[in-house]
Parts: C-alpha cells; structure tokens; sequence
C-alpha cells in the first residue's frame, strides 16, 4: 500500500516515510493507531534505512538511532530558540531524548554556546570588564602579546558568535518546516516567541551580562521569519543586499580607523573599579546609563545577523546537515572553503592590527564558521561511536539558553566584585588562569547539562519558555 501510494504522488522514499508517520490521510488507508508516531513498526510497514559512515544503520529521515531520534519535531529550546515545536518525547532509561534531534546541530549548538565564552571569558576576566571594552575595543582584539592568547583568541574572536547566528537561522528553517507540515500557517505564534526571547535578552542584559545576543537576535528573527512566508527570491535579494550593505558599512569604518585612528579615551577611574569594587546594583545601573553603547554591536551588524539567519536557511534546506551524502558533501565544501581561503585571510587581518578590528571580527569570521562547521561534521561523519566528549556538547546544545545564561552568570559571580572578585584578585595571573576558567565553566556545563537530561527533557529556562508560551496561547483561546 505504501508503494502504491508513493507512486501515485511521486515521493521519495525519504518523502513516503515522512508521510507514514505524519500523514493522517496515510495512516487511515494503512490502519494503524492513530496515536502511532509512525516508525513503521505497527504499521507493519519498515522505514527505509541505509548505511552511514561513522553513523551506522540510520532511517530516512528522521528515526530513531544513534544520532536522530523520534519524530521529525525538535524539542528542547535553541540559544536563544533554534528549539522549536512541541514534540514527542521518546524515554530510554532514565535519560528524556527529545524527538527528531539531528545530533550534529546538538554538538554544533553547544559548541557555540561554549565558543561564545571563549569570546566573552576575555571581558568577564579583564580589570574594567564590560566597561573596558566601551573605552578601548582593543581589548577584543585577537592581537595579544603572549602568544598563547593569541591563537586562543584568534580562533574564537567572532568565529562562535557567527556559528550561533547561523544556526538561529537553521531553528528557524525548521520551525518554519514544521508549522507547515502541522496545519499551514506561518508564523504562527512565532512573533510571541521572538517577543519573549527579547524580553529575555533584556533581563540577561540588565541584570547578567552588558554582551548579550539575544535581543539582536529576537529582531532579526522577526525579520526573517516574515521572510519565510515570502519566495526564495525575495530571501535571496535581502540576504545578499543585507550581506553587502554589511560588507560596506564594515569597510566604511576601517577606512575611516585607517584614516585617522580615534583617540584614545581617557578612563573613568569610578567606572574603571565598576566591576572589582562596586556592587551589583552599580553595575546594573551603568548598564541601563549607557545601554546605547552597550547595544551597538547589535545594531551596526544588523544586517550581518539577518544575512546569517538566512545562510542558516539555505545550508539547511540544501541539506547541509543531513547524514546522506549530500550532506557530506556539502560539509566537506565548507571545510575546504572556510579553513582553506578563510583561515589565512583572517589571520592576516589580525596581524594587521587594531586598525582593522571591524573586518577582523564582523566580516571574515563568518567565512572561517564555515570551516568549523564543515570540520565539525566531517569529524561526527568519521566518529565511530559518539564518546564522552560528543555527549557532553550534545547535552549543551540540548540546553543552551539554560547553558548560555548561566555560564555568563557563573563567570559574573567568579570575576566581578559582588562574587569571588578573582578578576581582580588574579590579574598577574593573566592569562593562563583564563584558560583554566573557560576550560573548567566548560566542563562543569556539559556534566551539568548531561545529568540535567537524565531527570528533565529540556533545560530549566527553555521549560520556562515553553510554558509561557503555551500559557499565552491558552488564555488567547480562551479568551476567543
């Protein structure tokens, strides 16, 4: 029956599986339980599998196995939302695996949510922290004088941050997928949740962290999710037009540095002890006094943002994150791409100096992000069987806006004044009490969010989310 069905709409085979389980047309002409999450088992019917190398015997498209679990709707809360919708939930032991997860954009997410820290370690650890960074943007640099800090900074400056926004764009490639195979309608509910991640950003910003990405990203995904509902070539003009408005904004800025460099400012000695001596009240006042400032990263970028949004879409929907050989394919391109041209550009704009900051983090980073993500998963294509390592980064990536806050709010109460002070306390320390700190919060993370997984099928504030959001959508219905 299902081959006769196939044939009379011309499916694939990936396509036909996916009907199986979705379609409820499908399941009253095969007369399974309508409950049925559709692997196939009662239906009686086997869902296509094939070999993969470093994955083994996986199923079109997204059955359960080693690295897709459940149904094809994802579960667990993005940063900053890539989760999506809600899904099954599939229990094996004690540990809760979300429906549908690919478990390459599990390991890619939580590894941009620690390579953000391998960013913002260098402002939470500085004398002036979020402060240092509004008088001298050397600060963020990658140029340092140890070495050491160099390449360490050098492999991060920029590089997770542009990782991160891409895969927004993917959750929302995903998102979009899924309201259409639901019941049609786009975008839905999603402004309700785009608003709530901005009021989220906001708390995170005031009260947590100046650096924050989630408001820019509540923004842009507005944008972009309109976009969605639009054709593939409106989507590709306002990408490209967003990328080449960025690119001469970019380049607009470094002829003016190259030109005449800005003078140097001169401190505040009260704002330059903010974060070693004052409160933490203090310092969430200066963040609400010079939230312009603090906000211009998002602003100035804003078209680098919706540009990756979209570059997420169209990775995603090319297939660059399937387990196929497409997909291997593709990662294998971006890897050539990204680390054989990106790398060496970009290295050469660091040596340039602090002249050439806004190329150095907001223009060629992203280039190189193609390379780690093809690197990534070219190494996930080679793994065996997934070790402790994998694991820990996957159950980050499950938990990331739990993990993204609280890291920042762990490396707060460890550095500035309010908490332990070690920022001030370990100053002759620098750098390598740096990378003890990035290294351990990493490590605690991941075990954290492993042993969170076991008892809970999502992180505590992607939980929260989910109930405010489906909270709103009660009382409008009730309210209707």
């Amino acid at each position: 029956m299902v081959t006769v069905l196939q044939y009379a709409e011309h499916l694939t085979d990936r396509q036909a599986a996916e009907a199986v389980r979705t379609r409820i047309a499908w399941k009253y002409c095969l007369g399974p339980d309508l409950a049925d999450g559709g692997d196939g088992v009662r239906c009686g019917v086997a869902r296509p599998t094939k070999d993969v190398p470093g994955i083994g015997t996986v199923k079109d498209e997204e059955g359960p196995n080693p690295r897709h679990a459940g149904s094809s709707r994802i579960h667990g809360g993005l940063p900053m939302d890539v989760s999506t919708t809600d899904g099954q939930v599939a229990e094996t032991g004690r540990t809760h695996k979300p429906a549908g997860r690919l478990m390459l954009l599990d390991v890619l997410r939580g590894v941009a949510i620690l390579g953000t820290l391998a960013t913002n370690v260098w402002i939470f650890t500085h004398p002036a922290a979020e402060y240092g960074v509004l008088i001298d943007t050397a600060d963020m640099a990658a140029l340092a004088d140890n070495p050491f800090e160099t390449a360490f900074r050098f492999l991060a400056n920029g590089k997770f941050l542009a990782m991160l926004t891409i895969l927004f764009g993917v959750g929302l490639a995903i998102q979009h997928r899924s309201a259409l195979r639901r019941d049609g309608r786009w975008p839905g509910r999603y402004p309700r949740r785009a608003a709530l991640l901005f009021i989220e950003g906001t708390a995170h910003f005031l009260l947590v962290f100046a650096f924050d990405v989630l408001m820019g990203y509540a923004v842009a995904a507005i944008v972009v999710a309109w976009l969605l509902a639009r054709s593939a070539r409106v989507q590709a003009v306002v990408m490209w037009v967003s990328g080449g408005l960025h690119l001469a904004l970019m380049l607009l800025g470094t002829a003016v540095l190259l030109a005449a460099p800005a003078p140097v400012t001169e401190a505040d000695p009260r704002l330059a002890r903010l974060f070693t001596d004052g409160s933490y009240l203090d310092q969430v006042r200066f963040r609400m006094d010079n939230a312009l400032f603090l906000r211009a990263e998002p602003i100035i970028t804003f078209g680098l943002l919706v540009f990756l949004f979209l570059l997420g879409v169209r990775l995603f929907r090319a297939g660059a994150f399937d387990a196929g050989a497409t997909g291997r394919r593709i990662r294998r391109r971006m890897l050539v791409l990204g680390l054989g041209a990106g790398l060496p550009l970009n290295l050469a704009t660091t040596l340039g100096g602090a002249d050439l900051f806004l190329v150095d983090r907001y223009v060629v980073p992203p280039l190189v992000t193609l390379g780690y993500l093809g690197l990534i998963g070219t190494l996930l294509d080679r793994l065996a069987r997934p070790g402790p390592v994998t694991a820990g980064l996957t159950a980050v990536g499950r938990t990331a806006l739990s993990c993204y806050v609280l890291q920042n709010l762990a490396c707060a109460a460890i550095c500035y004044g309010w908490g332990l002070g070690l920022a001030a306390a370990l100053a002759d320390a620098r750098p390598w009490w740096i990378f003890g700190l990035w290294a351990g919060a990493s490590g605690v993370l991941a075990l954290a969010a492993s042993l969170w997984l076991r008892r809970f099928r999502q992180g505590p504030l992607e939980a929260l989310q989910r109930r405010l959001l489906n909270a709103g959508t009660a009382g409008t219905a009730g309210h209707a």
